[in-house]
């Protein structure tokens, strides 16, 4: 069962991140990660921030960062729909820190009027992006 290929789509609002048969894919569900392999029952599931990790049917693991998403398996497919996702290769770590430390400013400043939950927000998927680098 564990390499037996299924159908993987990513895409965001924007564009197709990756279409193509994988043996497993992992993400970050919003109360806890979880792993999807072939003939996996049908799911749908909010995914937090955190990392993707797949391997593809011809054994290449490809790991990607993402703010978060939905998930649905059915009938052995899997489609993600990421708000963000990025390949962990392509991470520009100093626009990534950069980030960071204005999240960062926002939640000390508390100035009058700032979100801090969005302030929040941004330095979470700082981190992430950060975290999940190939430094």
């Amino acid at each position: 069962m564990f390499d037996k290929p299924y159908k993987l789509e990513i895409v965001t609002p924007r564009k197709i991140i990756f279409s193509g048969e994988v043996l497993s894919f992992a993400a970050p569900g919003v109360t806890g990660g979880f792993q999807v392999l072939a003939q996996h029952a049908p799911l749908l599931s909010e995914t937090g921030i955190g990392a993707i990790k797949l391997t593809t049917k011809d054994g290449q693991e490809i790991r990607y960062a993402t703010s978060g998403g939905f998930v649905e398996v059915k009938d052995n497919s899997l489609v993600m729909i990421a708000e963000t996702i990025e390949n962990v290769e392509e991470i520009d770590v100093a626009r990534a820190e950069a980030a960071r430390e204005r999240a960062l400013k926002r939640i000390k400043g508390r100035k009058p009027g700032t979100d801090l939950i969005r302030a929040e927000a941004a330095l979470q998927r700082a981190l992430n992006r950060i975290r999940n680098s190939n430094k």
